[in-house]
């Protein structure tokens, strides 16, 4: 549990590549486990919000009774860590969302849906993150969106080249529009255990 030297950190596994998450968690010394249901959140010191369908997961958060849980979840503190649909999950404020789509809001961010295009549009880049120190972290960017204005109380930690911010925080979250659970670059995730073990 939180405090022991292996905390329980959940990935919301409605939909998505949440199997990914786990792995990487798991190798990384983290009891890693599957949350579905509000009884599996109360368990956890930490969740990660994977990447997949932005749309599918509000439905399913809803249809699963989990929306009302995990907005209580970020904003009691608890370390939650957003990749592609997941960075999208926690915007307050979502651009060409589809009609009805909600997210759990929390991190002071507007965030583009699909802002690159479309999955022909995928492509990957190295990013320079301060935080993460050298070298470089590769990352992979599927559909994936951007963050059009970070808020005063959110930081960016990384841009691509052109100046879109791609990666940001705010006090217990975190947040990246690319997928490093596929490149073996295991900083953000140790980055993000971290923040767990700090709460």
């Amino acid at each position: 549990m939180a405090g022991s030297t292996h905390p329980t950190v959940g990935v919301l596994a409605l939909q998505g590549d949440f199997r990914e998450h786990i792995a990487v968690l798991g190798a990384l010394g983290a009891d890693a486990v599957p949350v579905k249901r509000p009884e599996e959140l109360e368990r956890v010191a930490g969740l990660v919000i994977p990447g997949g369908e932005s749309t599918v997961m509000d439905k399913l958060s809803r249809m699963f009774g989990m929306a009302e849980p995990l907005k209580a979840a970020v904003a009691s503190g608890m370390p939650v860590y957003g990749t592609c649909a997941g960075l999208i999950m926690l915007a307050d404020t979502l651009l060409d969302a589809i009609e009805g789509q909600q997210t759990l809001g929390g991190f002071d961010l507007v965030v583009r849906r699909n802002a690159f295009g479309s999955q022909l549009d995928s492509f990957e880049t190295d990013l320079d993150i301060p935080v993460l120190g050298d070298p470089a972290v590769h990352a992979v960017f599927i559909r994936a969106p951007v963050v059009e204005s970070v808020g005063a109380k959110a930081t960016t930690l990384a841009s691509l080249s052109d100046g879109r911010v791609v990666a940001v925080e705010q006090d217990n979250l975190l947040g990246t529009s690319f997928h490093p659970e596929m490149t073996g670059d295991t900083r953000f995730h140790e980055y993000f255990l971290r923040k767990v073990a700090a709460a």
